[in-house]
C-alpha cells in the first residue's frame, strides 16, 4: 500500500499545484479522504502550531499593508534607488530581501518591481539584472525571517527537539541567504548585452511602444497619518520575536509540572505578533475589516489551506509507512544527507511555497534522523521554484520590464531567472553547510 500511497500523494501534489491557490490544500484533503475512508487507515498529525504561527504572523503584516504602512516603506525605497542609480543591480535585491525579511512574504516585491524596472531603465541599466535578482531575494529572504509561514513551520517542527529553533536558523540562514544573494547580484552584473545594444529593446523602440525615460520620480501616494506607527510597531514586533528566539532566557518561565519550563516560540510569536496588530489597530485607527480585506491577508489565506491540506496528507503518508521508510533510506540519507536539499529543491517546484515544502517533507528528514543543523542549512533548497518560470512574482517583473530584457528563452528553462536562482541556491546551501560543521559539528 505504501505505492497506492504515494501514487495519491504525488498524483495531489501535482494537481493542487496545476490549480493553484488554495487547491493545493483542497485537493490534499481529497487524498486524505481517500485514505481514510476509502483505505480505513487513520489520518496524521494537524499541523496546528504551524496554522497558529501563519494565522498570527499574517493578521500583523495586514494590519501593517491596511494602515499604509508598507507604501510608506516602498517610497522610502525608491527614494534610496534614486540616489544611487548606477549601484541597482547590487542595491535592489537587498532591499527586496530586507522587505521580505521584514514582512515575512515576498509578495511585498510587487510594489518594488515597477520602480527597480523604471530606475533601471532611466540610467540605461538592463533591466533584467536586478529585476531577476531582485526576485530571487524576495524568495530567498523568507528562509530566513523570524516572520515567515515557513520559518514557523521549522521552529516548529524544532520545538519538540529542545535544542534548535529560531535562534538556528538565524545563525544559519540569514548569513548563507545573504552571502548567496551577493554571489547571484554579482553573477548577472554583466549578463546580456548593454541596453542600448538589445535587439528587442531596439525593435520596440522602433515601433514606438517605449517613451523616453522620465527623469522625475513616480508619484507618491499620501500616507495615513498612522503608517508611520504602523511600521515601528510591525519591524519592533519582529525585533521582539528575535531577541526572543535569540536569548530564550528572555522568554518568561514557568512550573509546569514540577519543571521548569520556558514559554515557547510558538506562543511567544503569536502573543507578540498579535498584540503588535492590536496597538496598529489603536494607534493608525484603521477598521479591522480593512486588514481583513487586504491581498496580504488573502495570500494568507491562501498559505494556511495549502499548508494544513498538504502537511496533513504529507504526516498521514509518513505515519501510515514510517518503518518501511526510515528502513529503507534512512541509512542512505544518513550518509549521504545533502541528497536530502535535492529532495526540498525538487518539490518546491512543484509546490510553489517554501512554507509547503517545509510542511510537507521537513518533518520527515527530522524522523529520518538527519541533524537538525543540517535540515536548517538545508532550508534555502525550499525555494526551488524559480527553476519554472512561472511564479507570480517573475510573471510580474517579466510584465513590469516594458524594454524586454527580462524574458523567457525559447527552450524555457534558459530564463532571465535561472543563473541568479542556482547561484544563489548553490552558495547558499555551501555556507550554510559551512556554518553547520563548524559552529554545531554536523
Amino acid at each position: 500500500m505504501i505505492w497506492v500511497d504515494f501514487a495519491i500523494l504525488l498524483a495531489c501534489i501535482l494537481i493542487g499545484a496545476r490549480i493553484g491557490g488554495i487547491g493545493l490544500g483542497a485537493v490534499a484533503a481529497v487524498g486524505i479522504s481517500v485514505i481514510v475512508f476509502v483505505f480505513g487507515r487513520p489520518p496524521g498529525s494537524l499541523p496546528g502550531e504551524v496554522l497558529l504561527i501563519v494565522l498570527c504572523v499574517v493578521t500583523a503584516a495586514a494590519a501593517l499593508q491596511a494602515a499604509g504602512g508598507l507604501d510608506l516603506m516602498v517610497q522610502l525605497a525608491e527614494k534610496l534607488l534614486r540616489q544611487h542609480p548606477s549601484r541597482i543591480t547590487i542595491l535592489a535585491p537587498f532591499i527586496s530581501y530586507a522587505f521580505t525579511f521584514v514582512c515575512g512574504t515576498g509578495h511585498v516585491s510587487y510594489s518594488l518591481l515597477p520602480i527597480i524596472a523604471e530606475v533601471s531603465r532611466k540610467v540605461n541599466e538592463r533591466p533584467e539584472r536586478p529585476l531577476s535578482i531582485s526576485v530571487i531575494a524576495s524568495q530567498f529572504a523568507v528562509t530566513a525571517s523570524p516572520l515567515s509561514a515557513a520559518t514557523a513551520g521549522m521552529v516548529a517542527l524544532f520545538s519538540g527537539t529542545g535544542g534548535f529553533g529560531l535562534k538556528d536558523i538565524l545563525v544559519v540562514c540569514l548569513p548563507s541567504t545573504l552571502i548567496g544573494l551577493l554571489a547571484g547580484a554579482l553573477a548577472v552584473r554583466r549578463v546580456g548585452v548593454e541596453l542600448e545594444k538589445d535587439p528587442v529593446y531596439q525593435e520596440r523602440v522602433a515601433k514606438g511602444l517605449i517613451t523616453a525615460a522620465s527623469n522625475s520620480e513616480t508619484q507618491t501616494s499620501v500616507v495615513p497619518p498612522g503608517a508611520k506607527w504602523s511600521v515601528m510597531l510591525f519591524i519592533g514586533a519582529a525585533l521582539v520575536i528575535t531577541l526572543l528566539g535569540l536569548v530564550p532566557s528572555a522568554r518568561p518561565q514557568f512550573d509546569i509540572n514540577g519543571q521548569a519550563e520556558n514559554l515557547s516560540m510558538v506562543e511567544s510569536i503569536a502573543l507578540v505578533t498579535l498584540s503588535a496588530t492590536a496597538l496598529m489597530l489603536a494607534v493608525s485607527k484603521i477598521k479591522p475589516e480593512a486588514v481583513v480585506a487586504t491581498p496580504v491577508m488573502r495570500s494568507g489565506v491562501i498559505a494556511i489551506i495549502s499548508i494544513l491540506g498538504i502537511a496533513w496528507l504529507g504526516s498521514t503518508f509518513f505515519e501510515g509507512h514510517k518503518d518501511q521508510i526510515l528502513g529503507g533510506i534512512s541509512g542512505y540519507l544518513m550518509q549521504y544527507s545533502w541528497l536530502f536539499a535535492v529532495a526540498l529543491f525538487l518539490l518546491s517546484i512543484l509546490l510553489y511555497s517554501q512554507a509547503a515544502t517545509v510542511a510537507a517533507l521537513m518533518g520527515v528528514g527530522l524522523k529520518l534522523g538527519i541533524a537538525p543543523p543540517l535540515l536548517i542549512a538545508m532550508f534555502p533548497a525550499c525555494n526551488g521554484f524559480f527553476f519554472l518560470p512561472t511564479y507570480a512574482t517573475m510573471v510580474a517583473a517579466i510584465q513590469f520590464d516594458s524594454t524586454g530584457t527580462t524574458r523567457v528563452g525559447r527552450w524555457v528553462l534558459n530564463h532571465s531567472f535561472m543563473l541568479p536562482g542556482l547561484v544563489t541556491t548553490i552558495v547558499s546551501l555551501a555556507v550554510g553547510f559551512a556554518i553547520a560543521r563548524f559552529v554545531y559539528g554536523a
